[in-house]
């Protein structure tokens, strides 16, 4: 049946079946209630939040870092929901539900639009959107912040696979204002430039050495010309990041305020365990999200971060763990393109929240 639609028809049923399937699995939200942990700060009792979209909430939107954070775009989305449910909790939460729903077809656009595998890219989108370790961002209402700004930085993946291919003022934009509207929303998103250069790497193949093919021979003996040849790698890879300086500004900026609302926070605990705690925490995490993805049992909204009785020894392990994947990785990165992006950038994006600055009382949670 599939076989006889065009590539639109297909790509919209799938579409269809990713925004369906998520509100199938998480409609239950509708009768479910606020929550005792951070929804008072965030919503019930915020009284800027319950006041509705007026302009002093706006203003105290982009002026504030209460809850510790510079995030006006998420502070607006909340004030939009009670403006338009009041108390209700299952309204709030079936904003959270269209808001990831709708980025489950985002990350299968994007992904098509970057790879051109169709199937592969609606299974991805489909464990995403479905995948256990999501209930928290989606099912908590303080958490708004997590999917807001993945529906951005979705959109600007989106953009960028254009730009690769028609590289230009108005598609480096389309990549730009989506990215800063994602920042504007939680500033997880910094490693974004780190991540587009390794798209470029795969599957836009970007940091491809082109050599120009020589003149066709001729009977005729023409004097002999040098054989002109392409920018090399380096000149190649220079000018991928030149273009993404404006990302990387940007990154560099929201990265700094959220280094220093966070270091001001009453929650910081920056300074509460040395560097090596945090290291090694930042390590057993980055392994034990693995696990977690491949088998999500025991989930729990809080892990408590273990601070001095940290182990040394599983962190050792965790360690050798993620060196020897990452020696694979670039062993076999021409081979398997797709191990070394997927490795590198499940580190680089996981970085932020890694623990390296810890912010809170917990190790790691489900919505990183």
């Amino acid at each position: 049946m599939l076989q006889n639609l065009s590539p639109a028809q297909k790509k919209l049923i799938v579409c269809l079946l990713l925004f369906l399937s998520t509100l199938a699995v998480f409609i239950q939200l509708r009768s479910h209630d606020f929550v005792n942990l951070d929804d008072e700060q965030y919503v019930t009792q915020n009284s800027n939040v319950k006041a509705g979209l007026t302009f002093k909430g706006v203003a105290w939107a982009f002026t504030t870092t209460y809850a510790d954070f510079w995030h006006p775009l998420t502070w607006l989305s909340h004030m939009l929901d009670w403006q338009l449910f009041g108390p209700w909790a299952g309204g709030h939460h079936l904003t959270s539900l269209i808001l990831h729903a709708t980025n489950a077809v985002l990350l299968f656009l994007a992904l098509l639009a970057l790879t051109g595998a169709f199937w592969q890219s609606a299974f991805v989108a489909a464990l995403f959107s479905l995948h256990p370790l999501h209930v928290e961002s989606v099912a908590w209402v303080a958490e708004r912040k997590d999917i807001l700004s993945t529906l951005f930085i979705l959109f600007s993946l989106l953009a960028y696979a254009r730009y690769a291919r028609n590289p230009g003022w108005k598609c480096g934009l389309a990549v730009f204002v989506p990215f800063l509207l994602s920042l504007m929303a939680k500033p997880t998103y910094v490693t974004l430039p780190l991540v587009l250069l390794l798209l470029d790497y795969w599957p836009l193949n970007r940091m491809e050495v082109r050599v120009q093919p020589p003149e066709p021979k001729t009977k005729q003996k023409q004097p002999q010309r040098e054989e002109k040849k392409g920018p090399d790698g380096k000149a190649i890879l220079l000018s991928l990041v030149k273009e993404k300086i404006p990302l990387l500004m940007a990154s560099l900026l929201f990265g700094i305020v959220a280094i220093v609302v966070q270091s001001r926070s009453e929650t910081s605990t920056f300074t509460d365990w040395p560097f090596w705690v945090r290291t090694a925490n930042a390590l057993i995490s980055t392994v034990d999200y693995l696990w977690m993805m491949l088998w999500p049992a025991g989930l729990a909204p809080f892990y408590p971060h273990p601070g001095m009785a940290v182990s040394p020894v599983k962190a050792l392990l965790a360690g050798a763990v993620i060196l020897a994947v990452s020696v694979i990785a670039v062993r076999y990165a021409r081979r398997l393109p797709y191990l070394f992006v997927g490795w590198f950038g499940y580190l680089i994006t996981l970085a932020p929240v890694s623990g390296l600055i810890q912010v809170g009382k917990h190790s790691m949670a489900d919505r990183y």
